[in-house]
């Protein structure tokens, strides 16, 4: 890993002197403990400068987005295992794959990558908004000297739960609590006998 921060290191400054840096804003996102996809369509958005009164789709008014902590995203579900990505190397039958949960211990950076850039319209300023992203695998960047905004993610919206899905959660409570309850009025009963029998057997003996 030591090695993937030097290089990453090495070439984030490649392609700098071809963006119109005039005007535009530098925007810090930090990857730790954020989901993936959420964080990529944040990313995207303003890798497009959608979040802009004077956005036009013809050009690239974009900021520059420096994503830190690439190493430390979440993901929800199953989806170390489950997802795969797939590429060929042009022979026939080589169809290679590889798991997000190798992916990201290989490059965690390439993961953010190619969710952000699968986000994009595919055009002539792909890119350029390419060359606008800068991500890392920890905390560690050169850009320090440059003025940096810590961007916010918005809030996660969660949605209502479904009247079914709450009716069947409240039939899992009561189940449970009843069961407690009767796990309870038996080691009670256990309880009053063990007594019982430990007082007949005392006056037994006296």
């Amino acid at each position: 890993m030591k090695m993937l921060n030097s290089f990453n290191l090495k070439r984030a400054a490649a392609g700098i002197k071809r963006i119109n840096l005039d005007g535009l804003r530098w925007r810090v996102f930090d990857a730790k403990g954020q989901i993936l996809g959420r964080l990529a369509s944040q990313i995207a958005t303003v890798v497009q400068g959608k979040d802009k009164p004077t956005y036009t789709p013809n050009r690239d008014d974009g900021d520059m987005c420096i994503v830190l902590n690439a190493k430390d995203i979440c993901v929800t579900g199953r989806k170390l295992t489950d997802k795969v990505y797939y590429w060929h190397t042009g022979y026939v039958g080589h169809l290679k794959k590889r798991t997000l949960k190798d992916q990201m211990a290989l490059d965690p950076t390439d993961v953010i990558r190619k969710a952000v850039l699968r986000m994009l319209p595919r055009n002539k300023l792909r890119d350029d908004r390419d060359r606008k992203l800068r991500i890392f695998p920890g905390s560690e960047h050169p850009f320090s000297d440059r003025p940096l905004e810590p961007y916010e993610m918005p809030p996660r919206q969660v949605r209502e739960m479904r009247p079914r899905a709450r009716r069947a959660m409240i039939r899992a409570q009561k189940k449970a609590e009843q069961q407690q309850e009767n796990a309870e009025q038996r080691q009670q009963i256990a309880d009053e006998m063990k007594n019982g029998k430990k007082i007949e057997a005392q006056e037994e003996c006296a």
